[in-house]
């Protein structure tokens, strides 16, 4: 079987620095060392001694304080409503086909677009028309925002735009399953949602694209990385989400593979 010949990491890595999330969202990670740890392993052996295991170490491992939706992760259904809108089953990530995470990829480019501006149906159309490609059923479809230049900033967290209802019952409506975005969330950045519900106090508008998975249930990642480096298709995306038991989201180490 030929293996394709390039991989690109499309998930960020997961620390205690990193700007990814609001400061009551941050992860911590402990990290215990070999040499702190020395002592676990003599509790095993008695009248082993410290000096009697090489350089002195034992075992390390990093204790993690974190959230289902900390680092690149997929939302399951359940997430966006415990049901779906006429009262069905809404999936856990535990339950999600793996069948859809394994699928070829199409990049969206949309970083020209205004931080806080919502993806409407036609912009997923023209784009998909630029770069030539009849989108199928159980395509993943990736996102490509401002945001992805920034991770890590201070700015990071208002930047980028959004994926509005229409825009993904456009995707889902045809068949697509799991989509992912390279900024804090798949709707548009929350400072500006607020800013236009205070105008219009349209309450529609809050979480929009996000609810769309109550009419039509759908998974999306958050917070991927390095998207500009994708081509606009021709490659495949692996993103298997971790298996949690009930679980609103999963942790992924989603990747691109091509030639």
């Amino acid at each position: 079987m030929k293996m394709p010949s390039r991989i690109v990491d499309i998930s960020v890595t997961l620390d205690n620095e990193t700007v990814l999330d609001p400061p009551s969202m941050r992860p911590h990670i402990e990290y215990r060392t070999n040499s702190e740890n020395a002592g676990m392993l003599l509790e095993g052996f008695p009248g082993l001694r410290q000096d009697d295991l090489p350089n002195g170490e034992g075992w390390a491992f990093e204790l993690v304080n974190f959230t289902t939706h900390n680092g690149s992760h997929m939302d399951a259904p359940l997430h966006y409503q415990s049901k779906t809108i006429d009262g069905g089953h809404m999936m856990s990530i535990d339950e999600i086909p793996l069948d859809w995470c394994f699928r070829p990829g199409i990049k969206l480019d949309f970083r020209h677009f205004e931080d806080g501006y919502i993806v409407q149906p036609a912009d997923i159309d023209a784009e998909l028309q630029r770069i030539g490609h009849a989108l199928q059923p159980l395509d993943i479809v990736l996102v490509n925002t401002r945001a992805g230049s920034l991770v890590g900033s201070d700015e990071y967290l208002s930047a980028g735009c959004g994926v509005g209802r229409e825009a993904t019952l456009h995707l889902t409506g045809r068949g697509v399953r799991v989509t992912g975005i390279d900024a804090w969330g798949w709707d548009a950045p929350f400072v500006h949602t607020r800013r236009r519900w205070e105008e219009t106090g349209d309450r529609s508008i809050i979480w929009e694209g996000h609810y769309a998975g109550r009419e039509i249930p759908y998974c999306h990642m958050e917070k991927l990385t390095n998207l500009e480096q994708l081509p606009a298709t021709g490659f495949v995306v692996a993103c298997f989400p971790h298996k949690i038991k009930n679980g609103s989201a999963g942790w992924v180490r989603a990747v691109a593979l091509f030639d």
